[in-house]
């Protein structure tokens, strides 16, 4: 059995290992693949990884013999699910391996709008602590969390993660889902329409999966409806957000400060209107990239496809 990864290095940059495949089949791996090349790269082979690298519809076309495609993420967006689905093709992703990770940089990022500790450091280093007549001083306002309302659009492992950790910081927390199957939540935390979210939270946080439901769900209209000075954080999908609409609302001050690990498209283009935009912290994609939560991520890669090849596929988002 042949078995291709398109794109391995952003998932195992050298620091793992890929034997756990090897035993599995003839492996090949591509540290990145450009998409002109996928369906080269996949010629006959089987079994296909991808963490970014897009298979459309077209590519199965061209590369018929594939049977099973693994994502080495959560999100499956780059895959064309209803192609497979009509081929037959299982499709499984890694759920909840980066959730304390995730959950961990909602809150850098927040916590860098609401203190800028590396700004302040900078500051003291630059020798104006040294030079203040006074003991203590700030070089931005400085933003109290706990009593604040914050607001999770979407609830799922990654969502309940960060609803206990603002429980727990002393926050009330509104949370939307389609789904309201969360049996143990946290103090200070209830179910709320998006409505709800949107007019009373400080702070506006989005844990959803992209789809077309969720597309732009951010933008010019929703962010008119949020108290004026309120927070984005966003560690789910970058199309989940309007960027120029984020954009003018940090510039006018609607919006007080956004945090993003995530933006439409990746790596970031030059001209991204966030760039510029006022009191936005970015960082590049890598809420997931601990390598504890890399090594869970190989784990379980391996174990999908060894429960595929036994006939009891796990994680078939494709079913």
């Amino acid at each position: 059995m042949k078995i291709v990864v398109l794109d391995g290095y952003a998932a195992n940059p050298n620091d793992l290992s890929w034997d756990g495949l090897a035993r599995l089949g003839a492996l090949t791996v591509h540290d990145r693949t450009p998409e002109a090349e996928i369906p080269a790269r996949i010629g006959d082979a089987e079994v296909v990884f991808t963490n970014k690298a897009p298979i459309t519809a077209a590519t199965l076309t061209a590369c018929p013999n594939v049977r099973f495609i693994g994502v080495l993420a959560t999100g499956y967006n780059i895959v064309d699910i209803a192609a497979c689905r009509a081929r037959g093709i299982a499709v499984c992703n890694v759920p909840a391996y980066s959730t304390p990770d995730v959950a961990q940089m909602t809150f850098s990022l927040l916590f860098d709008i609401c203190f800028h500790v590396a700004r302040h450091s900078e500051s003291v280093h630059a020798g104006e602590w040294t030079a203040c007549p006074d003991f203590s001083y700030s070089v931005t306002p400085l933003i109290e969390l706990a009593g604040r309302t914050m607001g999770i659009i979407g609830f799922g492992q990654i969502g309940q993660a960060v609803a206990r950790i603002a429980s727990a910081l002393g926050m009330r927390v509104l949370c939307h889902s389609r789904h309201h199957t969360c049996t143990d939540m946290p103090a200070n935390c209830r179910y709320a329409t998006l409505d709800e979210i949107l007019e009373r939270s400080d702070v506006i946080t989005l844990h959803c999966p992209l789809n077309e439901g969720t597309r732009g769900l951010v933008n010019r209209d929703t962010i008119a409806r949020m108290k004026d000075g309120v927070i984005i954080i966003n560690t789910s999908r970058g199309p989940v957000v309007v960027e120029q609409d984020l954009a003018d609302a940090l510039n006018s001050g609607k919006v007080y400060g956004a945090g993003v690990d995530v933006v439409s498209r990746e790596p970031i283009a030059a001209d991204n209107p966030l760039l510029t935009a006022r009191n936005c912290v970015i960082t590049p994609h890598i809420a997931w990239a601990p390598k504890a939560a890399r090594e869970r991520l190989m784990a379980v890669t391996v174990s999908n496809l060894e429960a595929w090849m036994q006939g009891k596929p796990v994680n078939n988002v494709a079913e």
